[in-house]
């Protein structure tokens, strides 16, 4: 847990999921300068006079070390060799705001845990609570969520409070709120367990989920919402954005975001990417 600004937050979890190595991009670049015999890596040598079999491709994947690629990530500045490596990041628990700053990082591919298709248990929760006419089943619903990057409960309490209060003013102004929230199979639901929040919950839980409910109720979230997300860079990208991102210029939770990136990113990258503190 962490405290800012007086309020407390929990810190983004990420996992390296695949990285593709420097092999292929000390590839590209002694191809660059028809060099490969200049190189300490055997594997790099044989490129000269053969393509390489199964065997070979393993081999320039494990790769661990570059000479070349280190005077020219430090020495020359060539960067572009770097853009053949490439990490993807399995994110959880960041939050939207960040997510708006991510997505000025031009070159990466980003998958997003989606409003439009994710949002079903929280629109039950409000119909439950409607028909039980009981706010506080709604709001201690969410709370077992953990939907928020805040980590303080009255402050939770107060940002689903809100979340009901703009559900509650969108279903007195539609005609027929029920039939953009609940799937059609589920409205018999709502007879059956009127008055009865939990049972009605649990069964609209159980039953068909109303199709893109998202799209009528992205409105009532906030950037402090939770999101998870896969990112891919490749090697060129990632120092920009641990450059930039690991300032203390950068928005906090940015920051602690790529703080935890930089902890799964195996220590070769960081070597062509980080600038050492002796150097």
């Amino acid at each position: 847990m962490e405290d800012m600004y007086g309020l407390k937050y929990s810190r983004p979890e990420v996992v390296l999921l695949q990285d593709t190595g420097i092999g292929v991009a000390e590839t590209a670049a002694r191809t660059c300068y028809d060099s490969f015999s200049n190189s300490e890596n055997q594997v790099i040598k044989d490129l000269e006079t053969q393509m390489p079999d199964d065997g070979m491709l393993d081999e320039l994947n494990a790769i661990d070390d570059s000479a070349l690629l280190d005077d020219l990530a430090w020495a020359y500045f060539h960067h572009s060799i770097l853009e053949h490596a490439n990490l993807s990041f399995l994110i959880r628990g960041t939050s939207r705001g960040v997510l708006q700053e991510h997505a000025r990082h031009r070159i990466q591919a980003i998958s997003v845990r989606s409003t439009r298709y994710t949002m079903s248990s929280l629109v039950n929760a409000f119909v439950a609570s409607k028909q039980g006419g009981d706010k506080e089943f709604f709001i201690n619903t969410i709370l077992t969520f953990n939907m928020f990057v805040t980590a303080d409960e009255d402050y939770n309490r107060l940002e689903i409070g809100g979340m009901y209060e703009k559900l509650d003013f969108q279903f007195n102004k539609v005609e027929d709120f029920y039939a953009i929230s609940v799937a059609k199979s589920s409205l018999p639901f709502l007879e059956e367990f009127c008055g009865n929040s939990e049972g009605l919950y649990k069964a609209l839980q159980a039953g068909k989920k109303k199709r893109n409910v998202g799209d009528a109720f992205k409105h009532i979230i906030s950037d402090n919402v939770k999101v998870d997300m896969v990112v891919t860079f490749n090697l060129r990208s990632l120092k920009n954005y641990f450059t930039l991102r690991d300032s203390g210029a950068a928005f906090f939770q940015i920051r602690w975001l790529a703080q935890e990136m930089m902890k799964v990113t195996p220590q070769k990258y960081l070597d062509l990417i980080i600038k050492k503190k002796n150097v």
